[in-house]
């Protein structure tokens, strides 16, 4: 394997340096990784490009999208990571590895706590060997399955636990965040977010940070979170646009034409996110 430059984890650990966070923001279409790349560069930040296993079912397979994603990171000013989101699948996460992503997210938490221990410490050993950085999670954020509520919280005991007898590198954990939401109304539990930072020795994640406020992110990262996942938000933003061209000339069919503006819009919100976690 050839040396990596940075992984997701080591570009977390500079943030954290620094006192921030960094962004990690979900790829659907080329046109988010565009997107995202280009805030990223306006703030001279870097970020994470990450691909679900859902947005791998979407386009039929890993490849494609995964090539594009590393050729945009390749062309960057800054660091752009390519990482394997939620993955369940462990074939799906070796493909990733194979084809070269510095960092992937194992989903265990709809297993057991012990089966999520053994899954987990063997592909972070796996992923050691590619010189790729893994996150997890413990406890289970909700709303993956269109329910906003947030589900069983992260307990730092045992999440300290948990990454000593692991070895990953970052844990995403529940404190009241829940996926898919649209409005941005969560209520994070900070006291639990820092009680967990002081306890365990790995960054920690917050997945479904589109339905946190701005203030409320910065008041997460303040307590200790250190790599903020933001997907739903995204997409309401490119939507809208690209319905307001829509409806603006019911003529228009040239994708270019209403694609264009919701890709320009997204990049603006990226640059915002991004100085606003740094």
């Amino acid at each position: 394997m050839s040396e990596r430059k940075f992984t997701g984890a080591s570009l977390v650990h500079e943030a954290a340096k620094r006192g921030g966070a960094i962004g990690a923001f979900n790829v659907i279409l080329i046109e988010h990784a565009e997107a995202y790349s280009i805030g990223a560069n306006e703030a001279k930040l870097p970020t994470i490009l990450q691909i679900s296993e859902n947005a791998v079912h979407y386009h039929g397979s890993l490849k494609p999208i995964a090539r594009a994603c590393q050729a945009i990171s390749e062309d960057s000013d800054v660091p752009l990571s390519v990482h394997l989101d939620h993955a369940e699948d462990e074939e799906l996460i070796r493909e990733a590895l194979d084809l070269g992503f510095d960092s992937i997210m194992f989903d265990g938490s709809k297993l057991d706590y012990a089966a999520n221990v053994a899954k987990s410490a063997d592909l972070a050993q796996l992923c050691k060997k590619y010189g790729a950085s893994i996150e997890v999670e413990l406890g289970e954020v909700g709303g993956k399955d269109g329910v906003h509520a947030p589900g069983v919280r992260t307990n730092p005991d045992e999440a300290k636990a948990f990454v000593d007898a692991t070895g990953v590198d970052l844990l995403a954990v529940a404190v009241g965040s829940s996926h898919a939401m649209t409005t941005r109304d969560a209520a994070l539990d900070f006291d639990l977010i820092r009680s967990i930072a002081s306890t365990v020795s790995v960054p920690l994640v917050l997945h479904g940070s589109s339905g946190v406020a701005d203030g409320d992110i910065q008041k997460a990262v303040k307590a200790g979170m250190r790599k903020i996942n933001i997907a739903t938000h995204l997409n309401h933003v490119f939507t809208n646009e690209v319905r307001g061209a829509l409806n603006s000339d019911p003529k228009l069919v040239d994708p270019r034409k209403y694609i264009k503006p919701g890709r320009k819009a997204v990049a603006s919100e990226i640059a915002r996110l991004l100085l606003l976690l740094g």
